[in-house]
Order: structure tokens, then sequence, then C-alpha cells
């Protein structure tokens, strides 16, 4: 029987959030139907209620999850009730042109589930990311839940749905961070903070945090950075220059997304170094820049989906690590807070006053 649970919803461009009753359908074939247990609020579910990602309200915002499995469809074998899962974006198909070369972290058909949870009156739901998670339970595809050990806080574990796997597979996966690298970093928020974490935790030696809030400097120490440029007072590319003995870094992370933001990470690489992008930049964005620059330094120049990750393969070796004391997932933990308070979570966002507020359950 469908179930009716609350969950939040943006109605319509730029309006306040609203916690609503919303209906459940019974998972259909490939489907799963999870029990949230907690979800953090990201920007890109900001981004979703400002219509910026595209026009489809009303909205079921709430992504980066963990929860339980409390029932499946047809034909699913890869979790079972009871199963504690963090739930993706990417769930990979197996058959598109990129699974078939290797490459499943670029899949291009990914799976979502096939049913749309509805408002009690019938409109059509359209979930964040596929996902929809600030909501008592949800309805994926079995493609989108990641078994990982039920030990783990829900709260730090739901986090490696979105931001801090996009931030530390960008080192890591992306980058190819290793050891005794130089690594640095424009903008410290969530993303930035997991590029640091993921870049001590490869083996980096050098890693330099920029942004322009002493706040978010802090905690980029804390999670792991050795070196903090404020580029509100010193220009970005002379600090990482002069803090790699004038040969700018091996890794440069751009987790803001704009053009001077990534200018600035072209020239404070080496030269043979490699950019990556995982901020994400709004469509009007342009880049202006001479061609014989990008000749004459070589290197790479990268952008990062989704931390290039393989949910599969990542999410549980991630929580082994964090269980093991070896990443400190917690950190990212600002707040805990309640399903009606998301809307003031955005405004806290905006104000920098987070790194994450996580709804608990």
């Amino acid at each position: 029987m469908p179930q009716q649970v609350r969950g939040v919803i943006a109605r319509s461009q730029g309006s306040p959030v609203e916690l609503t009753d919303i209906v459940i359908p019974d998972p259909g074939p490939g489907e799963v139907v999870v029990a949230v247990a907690a979800c953090g609020v990201c920007h890109t579910d900001l981004t979703y209620r400002e219509g910026g990602i595209n026009d489809e309200f009303p909205f079921l915002l709430g992504h980066e999850a963990a929860g339980t499995v409390e029932s499946v469809g047809a034909g699913v074998d890869s979790v079972r009730p009871g199963d504690f899962v963090v739930l993706n974006w990417r769930a990979v198909c197996g058959q598109c042109r990129a699974c078939k070369r290797g490459r499943p972290q670029y899949c291009f058909d990914t799976f979502n589930a096939a049913q749309r949870m509805t408002l009690a009156d019938g409109t059509e739901l359209t979930p964040a990311l596929g996902i929809g998670a600030f909501a008592d339970k949800t309805l994926v595809h079995a493609g989108q839940c990641t078994k990982v050990d039920s030990s783990a806080d829900p709260a730090v574990a739901g986090l490696l749905g979105c931001g801090v796997m996009a931030g530390l597979g960008a080192a890591v996966n992306t980058g190819a961070v290793g050891r005794g690298d130089s690594v640095a970093v424009i903008g410290c928020g969530g993303v930035g903070d997991a590029a640091i974490a993921g870049s001590r935790l490869a083996g980096a030696t050098r890693i330099i945090a920029v942004d322009r809030d002493e706040r978010k400097l802090e905690w980029a120490r804390d999670l792991g950075a050795t070196h903090a440029v404020n580029a509100s007072e010193t220009d970005t590319v002379a600090a990482v220059r002069e803090l790699t003995g004038g040969f700018g870094a091996d890794v440069v992370i751009d987790a803001v997304g704009r053009p001077e933001t990534w200018q600035q990470a072209f020239y404070a690489r080496d030269l043979a170094g490699t950019v990556v992008l995982v901020g994400v930049p709004t469509p009007d964005l342009r880049l202006e820049m001479p061609l014989i620059d990008f000749f004459s330094r070589g290197g790479a120049l990268k952008s990062s989906w989704y931390g290039d990750c393989l949910p599969e393969r990542d999410f549980p070796m991630l929580i082994d690590l964090y269980r093991q004391g070896r990443l400190p997932l917690e950190k990212f933990v600002s707040e805990r807070i309640g399903l009606a308070d998301v809307e003031k979570a955005f405004h806290a966002m905006h104000a920098g006053d987070v790194l994450r507020s996580v709804v608990v359950w």
C-alpha cells in the first residue's frame, strides 16, 4: 500500500520550502523504499529551490542521505530489507559505451526510480538528483543504494552521497594526488575541505587552503591543510608559488567554479601540474585566456563529476577509513537539525556559518 509521510518541498522558484505530506508508492521492479535516517543540507538543494537546475517544480529536496531499506521491488537482489545504505545519484547502468569501456564513473545512462512520489493531491514531485531524501521515506532505484557498515553514524555516512565524495574524489580519483605531492585547494566550503581531507589521506605533504573567510581557513586547517592563504589579503597565485619553492602546486583544485578562481588554479600549478574543476559554474560564466598559455604549460586540465567515484567501490572503503579514525568525516557535521529546519539551514549555509547542517530522524 502507498504510504503518506512528511517531506520538504520547493513549490516554486525562490519561495521558502514547505514541510508537507507526500505519498510514497510501493516499490516497483528494480525499486527500493528507504527509511531515511539522516540527510545533509547541500547547496545543490538550494540551487534546485532557486530554479538553477531546471523548472520542474515542485521539487522534493534532499539527496545526501543514509537510511535503512524498508522494502524492495521485483528483481532486486543487491539489497534487502534491513540493510543500512548510503544513497547516490549515479547508479551506473553497466551497458552504455562508458561502462563497456571500463569507465563506469562516466556512465551516460544512470538509473532513477521509474515511479514518481507525489503530493497528497496527486501532483507529481521531482526528486532532487533522483533521490528526494528530505522525507521520512523515499523511493529510489536499487542501484542508488550502497550498503555500508551499519555501525556508522548516519549523519556522517550520508555526506558521502554528494559533497564529501565530490571533494574527496576530486583529489584522490580525478587529481590522482599521491604521496609527497603539493596541493592547493581554492574554496574551503564542504567540497573544498573534503578535497583537503582526501589529499591528506593520499599522502600529500603540502596542502594549501585558499579562501577569503578566516573561519573557513580554520576549518581547512583542522581537516589537514598545512598552510592557509587568505585571498582577500594576498595574491593567490603568488602565495601558492611562494609556498611551493616558486614552482606551483602539483595539483590545484578549484572548488568554487568561477572564471577568476579557475585562472588562479591554472597559473598556481606547476609547469606540468594538474587543475581539477569541481566547483559547479553557472551557465552564464565565460572564460577568456591566451591560447598560447595552454600550449606552453602542458599538464592536465580536468573536471570532476561526483569525484569520479564508483559508489560500490568507494563508499564502503571510506566508511571503513572513518571507523578506523583515518578519515575525520564527523568534522563535516556542523549541526544536527530537524526536518522542519531546512529553510533555516539554507540561511546558515548561505552565510557561511556551517560546513554541513544535517537533518536527523
